[in-house]
């Protein structure tokens, strides 16, 4: 089948988000069948959704969506975009797939094993005659998989017209948008997966052509978000309430080179927005080691400031120059220890994670035993190893491969010389700030960092999640250490929201009390009564904020004071560029207003004016009427 691409008139579009008729999107209708309903009819085996069943008889918006994500970080926010965009058109969102009215499925093609994910759960949604659409980089670089017949494709950089794809698959079309465009926009609607965390896309694609790599095909070249748009994101995301920004890609540290910047220029340029109490943390994101040599220095840098994480991801895949040449990686294992020497002696307790793939085509027993002193000889905290998997259309698919049951041997002795590594002993009874963001799989453990991004798990209450903490660590494992919380520490933005721009929920009395705290906001930014002892810990974004209800209400008007409740009325609606006078002039006006009404304006004596002459106007004809009858009787 051929791929039915965009059919718009002039290529305008829509905007990012929004829906377009049915006319100026290409689909193809699902053929009936013309053969007689049987009710004994047995159609499991059919792969595609009757469409008299898909046509049902619901208004667009009011469905409920499966939304499965597979793969890398970059994959998670295209989902999150996704889903925030269906959610602001109305449809629900669930885990549950079989109360889904269509499965959304967001697909990865690093490895085999995530591909075979993909094609279960195709199959499964078939199966279960549900409308599918699939996304992500399997449709992007293999639009001609048998397991995509007969289901709607949303390409990665179409993510913005997902509610169209979805629309239509409802009504019974397959809808295929795959063409590549302009860079989805940053502020489309979002549900975060962890409403703590922003997983920030700073650029798609990336500058090299490893030659295992099969998201290339589907990400394609380097295509980078301005500087601006990336800072408004992150000044947008910390109103919101987000405690960590993760800086994402295919290549962070090529980052730029299409626009004419790089990433240390971005780095500094966000850092800026960083609140400086360190309430938000940022991340940075993977970089293989070509890119950030000629910037390790400006890196580590930014990596010592106090809201930047101390951990870099950097990828080696191997300990060997001939197997790294045959990758086509672009550089030798002396530069991947030059940028962990590098910023190991540069960042304080610095933490570099690494990739390891075993078995490529070509590794003999000398190179993989290079590849074992490397790991051996930094012992890094965080090693992952994967086996090599030829993906189809990429040059290391016809290399000759090493026998599978080699390669499996050499993983697991690899895994085993990692697992061997206690990168955390030592730790004990130390005190570390964490940043507390999830909830453990035990659910009883909350889950924090350190700066250098270690594990800390610690047992406290929900309500702390968002907050930063001082722990003394207690005892440590392989992966993670634990700790004891002694202390919560109260943070505010330094971004403040003036009192009178905030919605009445948001407002609240300034605090009495140096050590009380104030929900001066929804969101958990500095407090907008101006007194600087007025601190609120961290609201989450999704719970219900009951300060309100401690909002004093306007008192209702007493006829014994008409006038003065109506003048209050007025003074409620003064002219915006009135709100927009400094504390000290307004608290003037304000106890001025409070202690005396003495000094009106002219609106003032004409409404007062207005008002006792009408009164006088009726005391009159009252008197008029009653002369009247008494005359007449």
């Amino acid at each position: 089948m051929e791929d039915i691409e965009d059919l718009l008139i002039g290529g305008g579009g829509a905007p990012p988000g929004y829906r377009l008729p049915i006319s100026a999107v290409g689909v193809k209708p699902k053929k009936k069948n013309k053969l007689k309903p049987n009710p004994d009819a047995d159609d499991s085996s059919s792969g595609l959704f009757p469409t008299q069943n898909l046509l049902a008889p619901k208004i667009p918006g009011t469905q409920t969506i499966y939304v499965k994500t597979f793969g890398c970080s970059h994959n998670q926010s295209d989902s999150e975009y996704m889903a925030g965009q269906l959610s602001a058109f109305g449809y629900l969102l669930s885990e549950n797939p079989e109360e889904a009215d269509l499965w959304l499925i967001n697909t990865c093609t690093v490895k085999s094993p995530s591909q075979s994910a993909m094609d279960t759960l195709i199959t499964k949604c078939k199966n279960a005659k549900k409308p599918l659409v699939v996304a992500g980089c399997v449709p992007q670089g293999s639009r001609d998989l048998k397991e995509l017949e007969g289901v709607s494709i949303v390409g990665v950089q179409q993510i913005d017209r997902v509610v169209e794809v979805v629309e239509e698959t409802l009504k019974g079309h397959e809808v295929r948008l795959l063409n590549r465009k302009t860079l989805p926009a940053l502020d489309l609607p979002k549900v975060r997966k962890n409403k703590f965390i922003e997983i920030l896309p700073i650029n798609v694609g990336c500058l090299g052509a490893c030659t295992y790599c099969k998201t290339k095909h589907a990400r394609g070249h380097l295509g980078s978000y301005t500087v601006d748009s990336l800072v408004n994101r992150v000044r947008t995301v910390i109103n919101e309430g987000v405690r960590e920004i993760w800086l994402s890609s295919e290549d962070t540290g090529a980052y730029g080179r299409d626009i004419g910047v790089n990433l240390p220029i971005l780095l500094n340029a966000i850092v800026a927005e960083l609140p400086p109490d360190a309430s938000t943390m940022l991340r940075i994101g993977m970089t293989n080691p070509p890119f950030i040599l000629e910037h390790l220095k400006e890196i580590a840098n930014v990596l010592c400031h106090p809201c930047v994480y101390s951990f870099l991801h950097v990828p080696v895949q191997s300990g060997s120059d001939t197997i790294l040449s045959a990758m086509n990686r672009e550089y030798t294992v002396s530069e991947f220890r030059t940028v962990v020497d590098t910023l190991t002696e540069l960042v304080p307790g610095m933490q570099v994670a690494t990739d390891i793939i075993c078995g490529f085509p070509g590794e003999t027993d000398e190179d993989f035993c290079e590849t074992i002193n490397l790991i051996k000889e930094y012992k890094l905290p965080q090693v992952h190893i994967s086996q090599f998997y030829p993906r189809p259309g990429t040059p290391a698919a016809r290399m000759k491969k090493v026998p599978s049951a080699i390669v499996k041997k050499r993983s697991r002795e690899l895994t085993s010389v990692f697992e061997a590594f206690t990168p955390y002993n030592g730790m004990e009874g130390r005190v570390e700030r964490i940043w507390i963001t999830e909830i453990a799989a035990d659910g009883i453990h909350l889950v924090g960092h350190t700066k250098g991004y270690i594990q800390v798990l610690v047992i406290g209450p929900e309500a702390m999640l968002g907050t930063s903490a001082l722990v003394k660590i207690t005892s440590v494992g392989r992966w993670s250490v634990f700790g004891e919380v002694i202390e919560t520490i109260v943070t505010k933005h330094h971004k403040t929201t003036a009192l009178e721009d905030m919605p009445i929920q948001a407002k609240v009395p300034p605090c009495s009390n140096a050590h009380e705290t104030c929900a001066c906001s929804v969101e958990p930014e500095a407090c907008a009564c101006g007194a600087e002892s007025c601190c609120k810990g961290p609201v989450a974004l999704d719970e219900k904020d009951d300060s309100s209800r401690n909002i004093p209400l306007p008192e209702e008007p007493k006829r014994k004071n008409l006038v003065e409740w109506l003048l209050r009325k007025r003074k409620s609606h003064v002219p915006k560029r009135e709100e927009r006078e400094s504390p000290v002039v307004s608290e003037r006006k304000q106890a001025s207003a409070g202690g005396s009404m003495s000094e009106w304006g002219v609106v003032d004596r004409i409404l007062v004016g207005g008002i006792l002459i009408s009164i006088f106007t009726i005391v009159g004809l009252l008197f008029h009427l009653g002369s009247t009858t008494l005359s007449s009787s």
